[in-house]
C-alpha cells in the first residue's frame, strides 16, 4: 500500500466558463479522491488562477474571478489549502514560466496544513466591511499582520466600487489602521466592492509583511455571469 501525505491539484483553465457550477463540483471531486485513496482526511492543496490575458479597461463581469471564488470555497473543507498565483501570471502565455514562486508558496500550505507548522501561509483573508458615508472599509481575518502595500505612492490597485444600479467602478484605495478604505467619487452611496476581480488585475498592491498576496474577493452576492452553466459530460475528462 502506498501511503501518501497528501494531494495537490493544479487545475487548468478549461472550466472559467462554468464557475458557478464548479464550486459545487469541485468539493465533490475532493471528496471522491480522498474516498478511493482510502487514506483518511490527507491534506488536499491546490493551487488558485493565475492572472492571464490582457487588462480590461474599465470593471467588467469575468469568468477567471468566478472560477478563483469557486476555488477558494473549498476551503471549507477541512484539511484543505490553496496557494494564490493572482501576481504570477502573464497576460499573453497561459502557462506562466515563475513555477517557482508557485512551489515556495505551495510549501508554506503544506508546512501549515500538512505538518502543522506555526507558519503564515495566506495573504489577507477578506472578513467583513463596513460602510461610512461615501467609503467602505474593508476588514481582514488576519488582523495580527501588517497590511503592506507595493505601490509607491502608498495607494492600492486592483479595487472597485457599486451602488445600488452594480455598475462597478474602478476604486480608490488606501491602507489605515490596518484595514483598507475604498471609495470613488462616482459612487457616493456604495454597497459593495471587489478586489482583483478580472481575468487580469494588472499590477498586484496589497499583500501581508510575509510577501503574500490578498486572496481575491467580492462583497456583494450578486448573481454571477458563469450561473446556470452546466458541465457536460466530456468536459470532466483528463
Amino acid at each position: 500500500k502506498c501511503l501518501r501525505k497528501g494531494l495537490i491539484w493544479y487545475q487548468g483553465e478549461a472550466k472559467v466558463n462554468r464557475a458557478a457550477e464548479y464550486k459545487k463540483v469541485f468539493p465533490a471531486l475532493i471528496n471522491v479522491w480522498l474516498k478511493n485513496f482510502n487514506q483518511g482526511n490527507i491534506p488536499f492543496l491546490f493551487v488558485q488562477l493565475a492572472n492571464y490575458m490582457q487588462e480590461a479597461n474599465k470593471p467588467v463581469e469575468s469568468d477567471w474571478a468566478e472560477l478563483r471564488e469557486a476555488q477558494a470555497a473549498a476551503l471549507s473543507l477541512p484539511n484543505t489549502g490553496m496557494a494564490v498565483a493572482i501576481d504570477l501570471g502573464e497576460a499573453d502565455n497561459i502557462h506562466p514560466k515563475n513555477k517557482s514562486e508557485v512551489g515556495k508558496r505551495l510549501g508554506l500550505v503544506a508546512l501549515k496544513v500538512a505538518y502543522n507548522k506555526n507558519v503564515i501561509s495566506s495573504g489577507p483573508i477578506y472578513k467583513f466591511m463596513e460602510i461610512i458615508k461615501d467609503s467602505i472599509i474593508i476588514h481582514f481575518k488576519n488582523s495580527n499582520e501588517d497590511l503592506i502595500t507595493k505601490n509607491k505612492y502608498g495607494y492600492v490597485r486592483g479595487f472597485q466600487i457599486a451602488g445600488i444600479d452594480k455598475k462597478f467602478h474602478w476604486a480608490k484605495a488606501y491602507i489605515r489602521n490596518n484595514s483598507i478604505t475604498v471609495y470613488c467619487n462616482e459612487v457616493m452611496k456604495p454597497l459593495a466592492v471587489r478586489y482583483a476581480w478580472s481575468d487580469n488585475p494588472g499590477q498586484i498592491d496589497l499583500y501581508n509583511n510575509e510577501g503574500l498576496p490578498a486572496i481575491p474577493f467580492r462583497t456583494d452576492d450578486w448573481p454571477l455571469k458563469t450561473s446556470g452553466k452546466l458541465f457536460s459530460e466530456n468536459q470532466w475528462e483528463y
